[in-house]
């Protein structure tokens, strides 16, 4: 699962299917074939202003789809909000999927992953919090070892 949430796209295929879209674009209606693939291809960027295209494509394509088209729109939208690590996000998106298809193997692996990223990434920000907590409690002494001092002086 780590390979997909990691694959990038190849800049001559985002380049391919961005000219697909906007010819389809310019004619009226992209199809939704046409949409999903350039919002794949986006989603796999390196850039997060593409990612943040994609799941902008996604989410247009999973208002106008019926349940069982969503499943990859579902799917990919939390990938690229894991991408993004905005974990919470993504978590929702295959929650979703998961209620619409309880043994989906691949959604249940993304869920595993998110939710090992979410509870590392917590951890870490407790840390960071917990080091400026000790930092300010040192700091708060050594003023008031320095104000003592003073005061004895």
């Amino acid at each position: 699962m780590e390979e997909v949430v990691a694959d990038t796209v190849a800049p001559e295929d985002l380049k391919k299917f961005e000219k697909k879209y906007n010819a389809e674009l310019v004619k009226g209606a992209v199809s939704k074939e046409t949409q999903f693939e350039y919002a794949w291809c986006l989603i796999r960027s390196k850039y997060t202003n593409d990612i943040r295209k994609g799941i902008q494509l996604l989410e247009e394509l999973v208002q106008k789809s019926t349940k069982d088209d969503q499943r990859d729109y579902l799917f990919y939208l939390a990938v690229a909000n894991y991408r993004l690590k905005e974990y919470e996000r993504a978590l929702k998106y295959i929650r979703t999927l998961l209620r619409q298809e309880p043994g989906n193997k691949q959604a249940l692996e993304l869920e595993k992953l998110i939710d090992r990223a979410l509870k590392k990434d917590g951890l870490v920000g407790m840390a960071i919090v917990g080091g400026i907590g000790l930092g300010v409690a040192g700091l708060a002494s050594l003023i008031g070892l320095a104000v003592a001092k003073t005061a004895k002086s």
